[in-house]
């Protein structure tokens, strides 16, 4: 998994931005974000290993 670079609390961010690009058996998926709006937390780093379901950042 990789986390966008420069994506930190604080950054604001557009609906349809690429957030996160998750890697599942040499395919690769990519979180866009659903709304405009700002980073309020990141609870993941690059190289994470995660799970469905698990939340990796949080928007306010």
């Amino acid at each position: 998994m990789d986390v966008a670079p420069g994506l930190f609390p604080g950054s604001r961010i557009r609906k349809g931005d690429g957030l996160v690009l998750l890697e599942h058996m040499k395919m690769q998926g990519r979180v866009e974000a659903p709304r405009d709006g700002r980073v309020s937390r990141v609870f993941v780093r690059s190289g994470d290993r995660v799970v469905r379901g698990q939340v990796l950042l949080e928007i306010s």
